[in-house]
């Protein structure tokens, strides 16, 4: 006969005066840990006590019950009721609902407290996504559903933004497929095809990082951050219908951009209205352009202007600026360091000078008119301005301009008249070469004076060339100062604009093909500061005072601006070959490389201090992943090299920047003949040597956590 099961009695309710509870010493729980107890005592005010106390009888040193009952689960709760006692919210006498403990039960009190803690099991946090949509739903707002819960507002909105995400996402974090933080990655973009399709590529890849899936999946957008977005403002791009998509880390002012194109047309037409308000100066033309080419004022004279004055309010300012200035050094020049607050104010003031005394430039109206400007977008996303360049199909000719002061002499005017009746609305406003708005002033009509025959200047000109060869022939110095006129001439003003006697030149070489940092590159900085030093220097406007001035010069100096023009000449560019005769040769390619690399080994051009690095937009996407890992091979062993090899080619290159980094690495293009025999010849004598991942390399977790079968050995080797 089958022996019956024991029934299960469990312990009776009872409620219990508060003045009869006191905290058990059983209690495992020592350290304070979740919701603070003086919010666990407003949540029990607003809506009860949710869960019984656990008690037990308090029994004297004999074993009788004394009446008082002890809590060894609970304790909290407790502690906030005792809170709201204290606070006379709630009376000494009250009633408290408890589980009742028979003190003969074998159950130890620390087993009930430590039970009761262990056995809880926390929310999920989609659990606590959809109870706070279903609470939504019910009516109540964002911030109500934070003060209930003592959360902030942001995470209310972080957690129910997660219904932005596909439910198919939301079941694999259910079943713990994935991490929340993977999860609240895919809030970035509401398209749940989009979000399914990157899941499915990172599910079985090393590499499943959030900022990995938030890249996939903003890759076609616009950071917000990024100088476009800048120009134009995230509100004014919201405001003409775009998206900015952000996930639930981000702040409000951080996020991607969705439409580029978009974006694009606010910039153009931002620019475009920026190009139409100067036009009321009177140029003759406007580029706008939103990331202008490194060599863009290639060809182009400069004007010269001449500061703004300032006004009496200004020069006022100004003084009192710098008198509060030198005060302030004179009174603190004895010690070592500035006070914190006096060093912040000699700042404001150097940088309220600086505002002052960064004037406009005043130019000559009668060259304003045949000349334009550049209006763009600047690195940091603000206007930038270019004004003063003069085409050199606008210059103005000897002939034309002696014949526009005879018209204005015979008609009782004064000045220079060239252009005239060009006004500030005929300025014609271009971009990428496409007129924008404006129109083109008729040419003016040739003068009714006949040059001489043609044939005759060709004979004449004969006589005079030949008398000009012998004679320069035996003045060296003569012809230094006249060759170095003809380059000066080819640099800072285009050969176009003024002929010469002098069949020597220098022809600029305009890179077609370049990365978009070119223009801010180190040394393309150094090549504008030094030509900007030279074009304040020299007498640009007067052959003759160019003349006496290239003569007077020192020899040192002279040498140092021929230098400077030559370097204008120097072209190492690849080209297509051309095997039907236009363009280069293979054979004269060939001699182009050779003789560039000559050169750099005559001023020993190291590539890596000039600025270059191999970046992710530079190199590393757009070449093979066998170039890659050649790339991080040679720059830190093969071990490391091994690690990446899994990788799909956009990690791949995102990781071998980060180790490439600071290592001198260069591509062979990039290196000098005579430094690759050398590290060759070194390469040979290092044969055998240990090619494990160095112990210095700092590699991401997610190559180091798992290595191969194949590293691993040499790693333990080492």
């Amino acid at each position: 006969m089958a022996k019956a099961a024991q029934k299960i009695t469990l312990s009776p309710s009872r409620d219990i005066p508060f003045d009869k509870l006191v905290l058990s010493q059983s209690n495992v729980r020592r350290i304070k840990a979740g919701v603070s107890v003086e919010e666990l005592a407003e949540d029990i005010a607003r809506r009860g006590l949710l869960q019984s106390l656990n008690v037990r009888p308090v029994l004297d040193a004999e074993g009788v019950e004394t009446g008082m009952f002890e809590i060894p689960a609970g304790g909290r709760r407790f502690q906030a009721l005792s809170l709201l006692v204290k606070q006379k919210r709630l009376a000494k006498t009250a009633p408290i609902p408890c589980i009742l403990r028979d003190a003969a039960s074998d159950i130890l009190a620390e087993d009930d407290s430590l039970a009761e803690n262990m056995q809880r099991v926390a929310l999920h946090p989609l659990d606590q996504f959809r109870a706070f949509a279903e609470l939504r739903a019910k009516g109540q707002g964002e911030e109500e559903i934070a003060a209930a819960f003592f959360v902030t507002p942001q995470i209310v909105k972080q957690r129910l933004r997660l219904a932005s995400v596909a439910p198919a996402l939301l079941e694999a974090y259910a079943e713990d497929g994935m991490t929340l933080e993977q999860l609240m990655a895919f809030t970035v973009n509401e398209d749940h095809d989009r979000q399914i399709q990157v899941w499915d590529a990172v599910r079985n890849s090393w590499n499943r990082e959030p900022h990995t899936i938030r890249r996939m999946l903003t890759e076609t957008a616009v950071r917000a951050d990024d100088r476009r977005a800048i120009f134009v403002g995230v509100e004014g791009y919201e405001a003409a219908g775009g998206i900015l998509m952000r996930d639930l880390f981000q702040e409000a002012h951080e996020g991607w951009l969705e439409s580029p194109a978009l974006l694009d047309q606010l910039v153009s037409a931002k620019l475009q209205t920026e190009a139409e308000a100067l036009a009321a100066e009177g140029w003759k033309w406007i580029e706008v352009a939103t990331d202008l080419p490194y060599g863009y004022s290639h060809g182009l004279r400069r004007l010269a202007g001449d500061p703004a004055p300032m006004s009496g309010e200004e020069s006022a300012t100004h003084a009192a600026l710098l008198a509060e200035y030198r005060a302030l050094e004179d009174e603190y020049s004895g010690r070592d360091d500035y006070p914190e607050e006096i060093d912040a104010r000699l700042g404001e003031l150097e940088l309220a000078m600086e505002r002052l005394e960064h004037r406009p430039l005043i130019f000559d109206p009668a060259e304003v008119c045949r000349a334009g400007a550049f209006v763009t977008v600047d690195r940091d996303g603000r206007l930038a301005v270019y004004r003063g360049y003069v085409r050199p199909e606008d210059e103005p000719s000897e002939e034309a301009a002696a014949q526009d002061a005879e018209g204005a002499e015979a008609m009782g005017q004064g000045g220079d008249t060239n252009g005239a009746g060009w006004q500030p609305g005929a300025t014609v406003i271009t971009s990428g070469g496409q007129p924008l708005g404006g129109e083109l002033p008729d040419e003016e009509e040739e003068g009714a004076r006949k040059p001489l025959p043609e044939r005759l200047v060709m004979e004449m000109t004969a006589h005079r060339t030949l008398a000009l060869r012998e004679a320069i022939g035996r003045s060296p110095d003569v012809a230094l100062t006249l060759l170095l006129l003809k380059l000066v001439t080819d640099t800072f003003r285009t050969s176009n604009a003024s002929g010469s006697c002098l069949e020597a030149s220098v022809r600029h070489v305009f890179m077609s093909a370049q990365a978009p940092d070119l223009k801010d590159s180190v040394v393309a900085k150094l090549v504008h500061e030094r030509h900007a030093a030279w074009e304040a220097e020299l007498p640009l406007g007067d052959d003759a005072a160019l003349w006496d001035y290239l003569t007077a010069l020192d020899q040192g100096s002279r040498l140092a601006l021929l230098a400077h023009c030559l370097s204008f000449g120097i072209n190492a560019l690849h080209e297509k070959v051309n095997p039907y005769g236009a363009g280069i040769s293979a054979s004269g390619l060939s001699r182009r490389m050779a003789h560039a690399d000559l050169v750099a080994r005559a001023v020993d051009l190291d590539m890596v201090e000039a600025g270059w690095e191999p970046t992710v937009d530079g190199y590393l996407n757009r070449v093979p992943k066998a170039r890659i890992l050649e790339a991080v091979r040679e720059a830190k062993g093969e071990g490391t090299a091994q690690l990446l090899d899994h990788l799909k080619k956009g990690e791949m290159a995102i990781e071998a920047e980060r180790l490439l980094k600071g290592s001198g690495w260069l591509p062979e293009v990039l290196r000098r003949a005579d430094l690759i025999a050398l590290g060759d010849a070194e390469g040979a004598e290092g044969q055998g040597e240990d090619t494990a991942v160095p112990a210095e390399v700092d590699l991401p977790a997610f190559l180091t956590a798992d290595l191969s079968d194949s590293v691993a050995p040499m790693i333990a080797a080492e």
